[in-house]
């Protein structure tokens, strides 16, 4: 499958000799962006003569390092020396005139015998990729009990075999570190260094391993200065380095939506956001859920988590889904055995497994992370009644 990236809404037509009728025309980098990250079989994006040349040569970076095979062409109007080396350096694999038809024809040939040959040497099939999944907590609200979800998941994840990063993007407050016992050499910010040139090798000197389930983390900066230090494309780069080598990345957030959290939401394949029965919580929440449809994240990907569910405080689940018009995936509930494992440095998981708040975060898990993206799990029913409803 091809994509063509061209503002003018005739292009499509206009380039349909050489690109044939199996081709999806976008006019945005965001929508091409989105493209590539749900649709494993695009093979080949053609970027017409009038998308900015800085526009083009982003996308192919970003594409040699996430989609190596992807063949990336770009059109212009005419060819001069300055653009065709910038192109080329950026990994597009061939500039070409707008009007020589002929000529697309024969890049486009070429652009899919390497992104075969690609494809087969990385031992990833043209119809899918060997990447993991992101997975993003958030809550716009503090206090809700966001990390605590976000480690216990990451540490079940692990436990049950699969490879799990767990990334502290709360960069300048982060308590994973002290919430797992963690006592890491590096963090996030001496990703810094290595920007641009980040590989498994460069993520493997970041992490610091649990030694009680096998996660892998990144832990947050040990100072909160080093925050405003750590570019928005480091950690792009970082979190798609690090999907190529693991079954799932778990992004742990803070309580706003900068600009790091929206690179982590972008590349995200869910989006678990966590509320607690309070007025502050709720609304919040409704901002956030309208936030994300302002911004185009598809609403498939999005489960919303209701934290401390049957706490009474004079506000119902029910009266949640009423504020938020979408409803509530998983209840989660509260007990006095959490904030004793937190401050144990101890994963409620592991300290209490059978327990009720373990039981949900299991289950919650397994149904909405692993199960939703893609795993074959077997039926759970003695796990049945934990959530207030399906979410989907």
């Amino acid at each position: 499958m091809n994509i063509l990236w061209d503002p003018d809404p005739g292009a499509l037509e206009r380039y349909r000799f050489a690109l044939g009728t199996n081709t999806q025309a976008l006019d945005s980098a965001a929508m091409v962006a989105r493209a590539l990250h749900d649709n494993p079989a695009i093979e080949q994006v053609v970027i017409g003569p009038d998308v900015l040349v800085e526009q083009a040569c982003e996308l192919a970076e970003a594409a040699r390092l996430d989609r190596p095979e992807l063949g990336v062409i770009l059109l212009r109007h005419r060819m001069d020396v300055t653009t065709l080396s910038r192109a080329l350096r950026s990994g597009v694999r061939e500039v070409v005139t707008a009007s020589d038809e002929t000529a697309l024809v024969d890049a486009l040939r070429r652009s899919r015998d390497l992104t075969i040959q690609l494809a087969g040497h990385n031992g990833v099939g043209l119809s899918g990729r060997s990447d993991g999944k992101v997975v993003t907590v958030f809550s716009a609200k503090g206090g809700v009990g966001k990390t605590t979800l976000a480690t216990n998941m990451a540490v079940h994840l692990a436990r049950s075999g699969a490879r799990t990063l767990l990334l502290d993007l709360d960069l300048s407050f982060g308590d994973v570190a002290i919430s797992l016992q963690l006592v890491p050499g590096e963090s996030v910010f001496d990703a810094v260094a290595m920007g641009g040139n980040l590989d498994e090798e460069a993520v493997q000197a970041l992490v610091t391993r649990h030694e009680g389930s096998g996660l892998d983390v990144i832990c947050a900066p040990n100072e909160p200065g080093d925050a405003d230090r750590i570019p928005v494309a480091v950690v792009t780069e970082l979190l798609r380095v690090a999907r190529r080598h693991y079954d799932y990345v778990v992004v742990d957030t803070p309580p706003s939506f900068t600009e790091h959290v929206l690179a982590a939401i972008d590349l995200s394949d869910e989006l678990l956001l966590v509320a607690t029965l309070d007025i502050p919580a709720v609304k919040n929440l409704k901002v956030a859920l309208d936030t994300l449809d302002a911004l185009g994240i598809p609403k498939e990907t999005r489960v919303v988590v209701l934290n401390r569910a049957e706490v009474k405080v004079g506000l119902r689940p029910e009266d949640v889904v009423s504020a938020i018009k979408t409803e509530i995936a998983v209840n989660i509930p509260s007990s006095l055995t959490v904030p004793a494992s937190i401050n144990r440095g101890v994963p409620i998981v592991v300290d209490d497994p059978k327990g009720p708040v373990s039981v949900a975060i299991q289950t919650m898990t397994d149904e909405h992370v692993r199960r939703r993206l893609g795993e074959d799990l077997p039926q759970q029913s003695h796990r049945k009644g934990l959530f207030s409803r399906s979410s989907r």
